[in-house]
């Protein structure tokens, strides 16, 4: 089997994983980055006020451990598992400097109602890790973590002209540096790090004191590989979408979104032959309703409809993926919520426990598309304003349509369900006001049976792995 082949084939597996968990999380943050990073509640702290804009500047180091550098498979006897590219772990060093910055929020205003004619918000985080692997075979260069790309990051920026005026405009940017393991050797040729860049726009408007909320936007996605390996997979998304909001209670609301996006690879002919990848329409819309049950019990429910329309120009047997989606969650407040008494004094920083459901579909580099339905737990605790602890989970079940080669009639791999299990634990605990200290532990496993063939190759690779994180670590913020 070639390098090429081979390197293809565990690209695979690696973006499908990296793609799973930005499905499963929003929050501007490289993938590797510190847990804490997610959440601007906690990342930062009292700040520095110079003007009207505050300053949060932050710096963390942690140690710990990772049981599966490489993301290889736990399958024997395929390309990217045992005993030809074995498991491996390493020992981790992290060090991750922050800055955010933004206009004074109403509680730093001192009493003044005036929201200002523009606000903006902006950020940036770097996480460089050093790696030292554990196993006996790390010594050879195909298994050794140092060999890897080791700085991530994060950036994004929003700008809100006239906001919670009765028309106003937003417009957003980001950025991400995601280090994707080598899963095949160390040849940095063969690496998958990511660049992905965000840019977009909408219109807002707020008639009626705020009870109603409506958007219109656009936005532009670009995935960019930064080895020759990946670039088969650099691709662009343009999306159109609109979000409602009428609230007909003073913390209930009716919600509505939708979307339209323009999937498109940026190399049509080797995203094709390599893995019969093709470009795609998806389309989303869904009505729900978001509010206070009792002063403790929160519900969500929203429900519609999505399509992939896939164009099967050159794959004509490919499957689409047109279904119901939506998602439901109950959330339980451990204490009453301000919020009943008065909606303009909303704590995000409540004790709660929530159980949840998603269904939706996502781009992807097998099969073109996967539905996943999720069930999911999270359980948030505060405790006196220095404590902190945050343990969320879920089980989702990966759905695969039938996969097919790029001659369009020969299928590679029938239909197919994963189940993925992911937990994550988070505790900090602050002695002052700018200095905590913070453990993490993070699990993930997709269970599986499958073993995938690869165009053109007699080279194969399993889709089960595992993966186990632990950090202990202390941080300075503002």
């Amino acid at each position: 089997m070639t390098k090429r082949g081979l390197a293809s084939s565990v690209a695979v597996v690696v973006l499908l994983f990296a793609r799973v968990v930005t499905a499963q999380s929003q929050n501007t943050i490289a993938q590797g980055g510190p847990e804490w990073l997610k959440d601007r509640r906690y990342t930062e702290g009292i700040g520095i006020r110079t003007g009207d804009i505050e300053v949060h500047p932050g710096i963390a180091g942690e140690v710990g451990y990772d049981s599966n550098v490489f993301l290889r498979s736990s399958q024997t006897g395929v390309d990217n598992g045992p005993p030809t590219a074995p498991v491996v772990p390493s020992a981790v060093i992290r060090i991750t400097p922050s800055l955010y910055m933004s206009t004074i929020g109403a509680q730093r205003r001192e009493g003044d109602p005036t929201t200002p004619a523009v606000a903006f918000r902006a950020g940036v985080n770097a996480t460089y890790r050093a790696l030292f692997g554990l196993d006996s075979d790390a010594s050879q260069k195909t298994n050794d973590p140092s060999q890897e790309d080791t700085v991530s990051g994060a950036a994004d920026m929003r700008l809100d002209v006239l906001p919670g005026r009765p028309a106003g405009l937003g417009v957003f940017a980001g950025f991400s540096r995601t280090v994707l393991p080598n899963t095949a050797n160390a040849d940095p040729n063969v690496s998958f790090t990511q660049d992905a860049v965000r840019v977009g726009g909408e219109l807002v408007t707020q008639p009626g004191g705020g009870t109603l909320d409506w958007r219109l936007g656009y936005e532009f996605d670009d995935t960019l590989f930064e080895s020759t390996v990946g670039v088969p997979y650099d691709s662009y998304t343009q999306t159109i979408y609109t979000r409602g909001r009428w609230r007909f209670r003073p913390r209930t609301a009716l919600l509505y979104d939708g979307a339209v996006g323009f999937t498109n690879y940026e190399h049509v002919q080797e995203a094709f032959n390599d893995a019969g990848l093709v470009g795609s329409t998806p389309v989303r819309a869904r009505i729900g309703l978001n509010g206070l049950v009792t002063d403790r019990f929160s519900l969500l429910l929203m429900a519609g409809w999505g399509s992939s329309f896939i164009n099967t120009g050159p794959i004509p047997h490919q499957q689409q993926y047109d279904s119901i989606i939506g998602q439901a969650e109950l959330k339980w407040y451990l204490t009453a919520n301000p919020a009943t008494s008065n909606p303009n004094e909303v704590s995000l920083s409540l004790s709660s426990i929530a159980i949840g459901y998603t269904r939706d579909f996502q781009t992807s580099y097998i099969g073109n598309y996967y539905g996943i339905d999720r069930g999911y737990l999270k359980f948030d605790y505060f405790f006196a304003g220095s404590a902190y602890i945050s343990l969320s989970g879920g089980v989702g079940a990966i759905e695969y349509p039938n996969i097919w080669a790029p001659d369009g009639v020969t299928e590679r791999h029938a239909s197919f369900t994963d189940t993925r299990v992911d937990a994550t634990l988070l505790g900090e605990y602050r002695f002052t006001d700018t200095f905590a200290v913070n453990a993490t532990l993070r699990y993930t496993q997709n269970f599986s049976d499958q073993v995938l063939s690869e165009v053109g190759t007699t080279g194969s690779y399993g889709m089960a792995w595992q993966h186990y994180e632990a950090y202990l670590g202390v941080r300075w913020f503002m």
